[in-house]
């Protein structure tokens, strides 16, 4: 696995670029799957990851109020994602013995 600060340079350049989705996927790419994976193994997990982003993306989309402004229903929607992401990732890193500053 290339290094965390190999990770971060390369992630950078994509997000400056305009890439932030391939961005997370390049990490999760490195940070998750082995090397050795077979192309099947990664356009599949590709695939999966696209297809998670496009799922959350769409569904922010879908249920933000139509004023200009956020409204608290909308600050609501965002924080039970944000909470239910921070959750996954605690768990991914408990079952993966990962420490904090790994990932």
């Amino acid at each position: 696995m290339p290094d965390r600060e190999y990770i971060d340079r390369i992630t950078k350049d994509l997000i400056d670029r305009g890439k932030l989705m391939e961005a997370g996927w390049v990490a999760l790419r490195f940070m998750s799957i082995p090397l050795d994976a077979p192309p099947v193994q990664l356009d599949d997990m590709r695939n999966a990851f696209y297809a998670g982003a496009q799922h959350l993306f769409g569904s922010i989309m879908g249920v933000l109020s139509e004023d200009e402004e956020p409204s608290a229903a909308d600050l609501r929607r965002m924080e039970m994602i944000t909470n239910e992401l921070n959750e996954f990732i605690r768990d991914y890193k408990l079952r993966h013995g990962m420490t904090e500053g790994s990932a």
